[in-house]
């Protein structure tokens, strides 16, 4: 007997909801899961033995199968083999998981381990792989091409391919194969990382508005430091803190696009006018960011030890005692507060300040996925089955209950009216919080597709974090997003053009990360070393660097 999950995937359809061009505010994922996941589990329950064969079908198999995967441990997942998700999903596919992990700390270099060494897994699961390895090790046969597997079984990637054209292209190497499946992630929060927050009581104490500009800023940073906003007759206030931890922490991140486009998110590179992969980092606006910069510092308004701090230490320092940081250089509170507590609710972002020339803009993730999330190998027996193993994931019910949960233990349906975060009637209610150490998902372990009514439709109270990152970013990133074109977008490099780029890539990017530091301490003054710093990149061969990017960029994007 042969069952598929059709319920759910034709009401969502039918409502123009999930993969097509206009979607609606109202998408209900969550609301229709619960009937979903029944209909799965009754195929399960009654193909014991069944057909294994077409796109879609359950089990996958006749006889059991397993499935060796080298992945990612997520945090806060308990144990994979007593995992609920993971016995429903065996049940359902008749594939069982014979897991390999690795931390997120020590992924890349397991990952190099086991490409190196030939003891490779059936899938590799959470990696990240980037394009470059995808396409050095495609074209060896490590990892093996998609393509007729996805036009064979492909039922919920060729939805998605549909829905997200830009995903398919950025996914394809220039070789016209691809090597991965993706994750999908359209939380409007995560479109736009670089975030700033400032503490809102003090801005109310000493009667100052937020800033809008970055003269208003400095003048706020003035008065935390000068005015004894936390009211105890010491000199202890911190304006300004960030750390190294992550790229997002780090104090330019978000200030410096007062000043010109600032992506972290593509190693600070821009397309400049004339369609080219450019950088920012030799641009004189730059310079004029890092001066900006300089200045803060030299009035004692940014906290030395943002230039060494860890996250840990980061919180350390804004949780510890009475208030201390004024603001801080984050994606999201809980990496500088602990969101058990009360301090962070006082936080608010700081909108996207406009900078002298009165340009106003924030960084914006259009592609908005990570690729290199679910690669077979050439040491797998079925590549056809591994496949649709994966392939199935991305099915909206078996997503929610591999992330969310089953209903009732990880969300629920909306009983009391209750609003989503886009002031529509909610879909599904979260039971448990995100960041929750559980055994009843993975987590985001594997390949996965978030659309954006998934998270609009999410019911949460006024000061959780999914309501207040939802609400800080329609507010004060949405409005300000960077133009598309100026978007680099994720580029494929082949075995030579890599081996190049990876040395080039070191030399000049721990050059310019070192100086940025030197430059806003004052440790090298700006106005008479910046002409050495540029001729420096230069002779690092900054040329060659471009060149080679341009012209993976071009083969890719303009065959």
């Amino acid at each position: 007997m042969r069952k598929s999950l059709s319920l759910f995937m034709a009401v969502l359809l039918a409502a123009a909801l999930f993969l097509t061009a206009c979607q609606s505010p109202n998408g209900n994922q969550a609301g229709n899961a619960a009937e979903g996941n029944q209909s799965a589990a009754e195929g399960a329950n009654g193909s014991q033995g069944g057909s294994a064969e077409g796109a879609g079908a359950f089990p996958l198999a006749e006889q059991k199968e397993t499935l060796r995967v080298l992945a990612i441990h997520s945090d806060f997942v308990e144990d994979y083999e007593t995992n609920a998700f993971t016995q429903w999903y065996e049940e359902l596919t008749n594939v069982k998981v014979e897991w390999e992990f690795a931390t997120s700390q020590e992924g890349q270099e397991k990952l190099n381990l086991a490409l190196s060494s030939g003891d490779l897994p059936d899938v590799i699961m959470g990696f990240n792989v980037s394009p470059a390895q995808q396409m050095v090790y495609g074209q060896q046969g490590i990892f093996l091409a998609l393509n007729e597997l996805i036009e064979q079984y492909g039922v919920e990637t060729k939805q998605l391919f549909e829905a997200y054209p830009e995903v398919k292209k950025a996914s394809t190497a220039p070789d016209g194969n691809i090597y991965s499946l993706s994750t999908i992630d359209r939380n409007p929060h995560t479109f736009t990382g670089q975030k700033m927050w400032i503490y809102t009581p003090w801005l109310e104490k000493l009667n100052l508005s937020m800033p809008t500009t970055t003269e208003e800023f400095e003048n706020v940073l003035k008065a935390f430091k000068t005015m004894d906003p936390n009211g105890n007759g010491k000199a202890d206030e911190i304006p300004m803190a960030g750390g190294i931890q992550n790229v997002n922490t780090a104090i330019d991140s978000f200030l410096m696009n007062a000043f010109l486009l600032h992506d972290k998110n593509t190693d600070l590179m821009m397309m400049s006018e004339d369609g080219k992969v450019d950088v920012n980092f030799n641009k004189p606006a730059y310079k004029e960011g890092l001066a900006y910069l300089n200045k803060l510092y030299a009035q004692g308004l940014i906290a030395p030890e943002s230039f060494t701090q860890n996250n840990n230490q980061l919180k350390a320092m804004v949780e510890n005692g009475e208030p201390k940081v004024g603001v801080i250089s984050s994606t999201v509170p809980q990496t500088f507060s602990d969101i058990a507590g009360e301090r962070w609710k006082a936080y608010k972002t700081v909108p996207a300040l406009a900078g002298p020339s009165g340009l106003r803009q924030t960084p914006y993730n259009y592609y908005n996925f990570a690729g290199g999330n679910f690669l077979i190998t050439a040491e797998a027996a079925n590549p056809e089955l591994a496949f649709r193993w994966a392939d199935a994931l991305y099915n909206a019910d078996i997503n929610m209950r591999a992330n969310i949960g089953e209903e009732g233990v990880g969300w629920k349906k909306p009983e009391n009216g209750e609003l989503g975060l886009n002031g529509e009637p909610a879909n599904w209610i979260r039971l448990i919080s995100y960041g929750t150490l559980q055994n009843n998902h993975w987590m985001q372990t594997s390949a996965f597709h978030f659309p954006r009514e998934m998270f609009e439709g999410l019911a949460a109270g006024p000061t959780e974090i999914p309501r207040v990152l939802y609400e800080e970013t329609m507010k004060n990133y949405e409005p300000y997003k960077m133009k598309q074109e100026l978007k680099v977008p994720p580029i494929f490099f082949n075995e030579q053009q890599s081996a190049e780029l990876s040395d080039l890539k070191k030399t000049i990017m721990d050059y310019v990360s070192e100086m940025r530091t030197r430059f806003i301490i004052g440790d090298t003054s700006i106005e008479k070393d910046w002409d050495k710093y540029v001729s420096t990149l230069e002779n690092m061969n900054l040329k060659r660097y471009l060149d080679i990017n341009n012209e993976a960029y071009n083969a890719q994007y303009h065959q």
